[in-house]
C-alpha cells in the first residue's frame, strides 16, 4: 500500500474514543505499516467533542488530517458525523453509532437537536453505516463496550482482516474486560441492517 489512509474518530469525552484509536493503531502495527496517531482532547473532561486521527501506511510523516483527506470518519454520535464531515474525502466513508448526546445548547434549550440528521448526512451524497453500537454492547454484557462494537462495524471498511483486528482487540484491552469487549465487537463486525 503506497497510499496514506486516513481515519478520524469524532465523539463526546468518556466514549473511549482514545481506547479506540489504540486498537486501530494496534492492528495496522501488527499488519507492519507506519502509523501515526494524534489525539485532539477539547473539552473531553466536560462532554465535550473529542477528535483522533489515525494515519497508516508505508511510511507517514504527520498525523493530522485536514479537511476533505479522510477515508473513514468513525463517529459516536450522529451530531459529531455531521459536525467532522467536511473532513471526508468524497469516496469516504461515515460508521456512526446512532446514539443521540445532547451538547449544551440543546441541554440548556437554548437549541434543539436536528431532526432526521442520518438522513441529511446522507443527502450529502456521503456513504453512511449507522448502528446502534450502544445496544449492541448492551447484547455483549457491557455497555461501555460501544467504542468496540463501533470498531466492528467499521472494521469490514479498513482494509484489514477480522483476526488483525481481534488480536488488536486482545492486546489493547485488559484482560479482564477482553471477552465483553470480543464479543461486542463481533457483534458490531457482524451486524447487518
Amino acid at each position: 500500500m503506497n497510499e496514506t489512509k486516513n481515519i478520524m474518530i469524532v465523539g463526546v469525552g468518556g466514549q473511549g474514543s482514545l481506547l479506540a484509536s489504540r486498537i486501530i493503531g494496534n492492528a495496522v502495527l501488527l499488519k507492519g505499516y507506519d502509523v501515526k496517531v494524534s489525539e485532539v482532547h477539547g473539552m473531553s473532561q466536560r462532554g465535550g467533542s473529542v477528535v483522533t486521527y489515525v494515519r497508516y501506511g508505508e511510511k507517514v510523516w504527520s498525523p493530522v488530517i485536514c479537511r476533505g483527506e479522510a477515508d473513514v470518519i468513525m463517529s459516536f454520535e450522529l451530531l459529531e458525523a455531521a459536525r467532522w464531515l467536511p473532513y471526508l474525502k468524497k469516496e469516504g466513508i461515515i460508521v456512526v453509532n446512532t446514539q443521540k448526546i445532547n451538547p449544551m445548547p440543546v441541554i440548556t434549550g437554548a437549541l434543539d437537536y436536528p431532526d432526521q440528521l442520518a438522513e441529511k448526512i446522507k443527502d450529502k451524497g456521503v456513504k453512511l453505516v449507522a448502528a446502534d453500537t450502544l445496544q449492541l454492547a448492551k447484547e455483549a454484557g457491557n455497555e461501555r463496550t460501544s467504542n468496540v462494537a463501533l470498531i466492528g462495524l467499521m472494521g469490514k471498511y479498513l482494509g484489514l482482516d477480522i483476526e488483525t483486528l481481534k488480536e488488536s482487540v486482545k492486546i489493547s484491552v485488559p484482560a479482564k474486560f477482553l471477552e465483553v469487549n470480543l464479543k461486542a465487537f463481533e457483534l458490531g463486525y457482524n451486524y447487518e441492517k
